[in-house]
């Protein structure tokens, strides 16, 4: 995390520090198979907690991603052929390590007919193939506005479909150039009205909003169907991406939960170290325990 930004950063914002064993364990076994997390990639924050528990968010279709948004630190620029044995090496992979919950994500795709449907999709085939027990969660990305693309992911029966606002709608112009807020609504609600299962999104606060557009998205969000909502704090990962612009506290991060459960979610997972994937099973647990 880049320590440049003028706001200075708060006494919250730490994370406990992990055995570089217990990284290089988790990674080993990903560079055997040549697969990708986002937990790496991203330079998430949690990377070494999750590390550490055995557990990774995979990130789909390379490591180079064909759109430019500021916030984010994968890298930008052409991909390389799409890896036809990934779906199997990430179902492998899930299977040895006793994975009982998989979270895939993917980089944007823009290159390809379907946006990378097809291998989304094939990738949760593989997975429960070979145990059809595991629960897995398709955190994916527009598609550019295929409904069609998201048909195809869906075929494959995912148990959480999640696809991730990221920010106020004021902010997209500038840092998600590529991206379109309403486009992103129409998909959320487009499978919370066609299939079954969770719907799921999130965003970060951090980067310019205020309080007024977070409550607006999050009405937007509630009433594009969506149940579990994931709310986090920007953290700047290098100098080449957006500034944080303000560090909210413990207790906004509860005020966002409060306002969330009275909104009408199922579930609000909200305060500075969030993402999307964090605890990805323990929120889908609840949120089922709860519905039963």
């Amino acid at each position: 995390m880049a320590r440049s930004d003028k706001v200075k950063l708060p006494s919250w914002i730490s994370k406990e520090k992990v055995c570089l064993k217990d990284l290089h364990a988790v990674k080993s076994k990903l560079r055997e198979k040549s697969l990708h997390t986002v937990c790496e990639e991203a330079m998430c924050p949690n990377r070494g907690e999750c590390f550490k528990r055995g557990t990774a968010t995979f990130l789909l279709l390379g490591n180079i991603c064909t759109r430019n948004c500021l916030f984010c630190s994968v890298p930008k620029g052409k991909p390389l052929p799409v890896d036809e044995n990934e779906p199997e090496n990430v179902a492998k992979f899930v299977y040895e390590n006793n994975i009982k919950f998989a979270v895939l994500t993917m980089v944007n795709r823009d290159d390809l007919e379907d946006g990378g449907a097809f291998w989304v999709k094939k990738t949760v085939e593989e997975i429960k193939k070979i145990n059809s027990e595991v629960k897995v969660e398709v955190l994916v990305g527009d598609f550019n506005g295929s409904f069609k693309s998201i048909e195809t992911v869906m075929e494959a029966m995912p148990d959480v479909f999640n696809h991730n606002i990221e920010m106020a709608k004021r902010l997209f112009p500038k840092i998600r150039p590529k991206a379109d807020y309403s486009l992103s609504l129409k998909i959320l609600k487009f499978v919370s009205e066609n299939y079954r299962i969770p719907v799921k999104s999130g965003f970060m606060v951090g980067l310019g909003e205020n309080k007024g557009e977070i409550f607006e998205l999050m009405e937007d969000l509630a009433k594009s169907g969506v149940k579990i909502l994931t709310i986090g704090q920007y953290l700047r990962p290098s100098k080449k991406n957006a500034e944080v612009k303000k560090y909210y506290t413990p207790e906004e991060f509860e005020e966002f939960k409060v306002f969330g459960e009275k909104t009408g979610f199922d579930f609000v997972f909200s305060g500075p170290f969030v993402r999307s994937s964090y605890m990805a099973e323990s929120v889908f647990r609840e949120v089922k325990d709860e519905n039963n």
